[in-house]
């Protein structure tokens, strides 16, 4: 199991990135965690088996495709026993 925290910035909040996130999380199969900053960014946790993971990290570089993704910086992280399913969080 591998983890990755994101933060992506562009047109991404207001476009329903954090909904299509979780669609997309529930069907690869990751757990972790969606949520808008106030600097206008959304931040990501994905966790699960490395191919499922990177999946959602290049999914991330897109989007919905109402969003207009601009950057993403990808972070290596140790996985969050804690964690299980997927959610939009505040």
């Amino acid at each position: 199991m591998i983890a990755r925290r994101l933060t992506i910035g562009g047109r991404v909040q207001g476009v329903g990135f954090r909904w299509s996130t979780r669609t997309e999380a529930d069907a690869v199969g990751v757990t972790g965690w969606v949520r808008n900053r106030p600097d206008g960014t959304v931040e990501a946790w994905f966790q699960g088996e490395p191919e499922a993971v990177e999946r959602m990290v290049d999914w991330a570089h897109r989007g919905p495709g109402s969003a207009r993704v601009q950057d993403v910086e990808v972070t290596e992280a140790d996985p969050d026993d804690t964690l299980s399913g997927f959610e939009i969080r505040r």
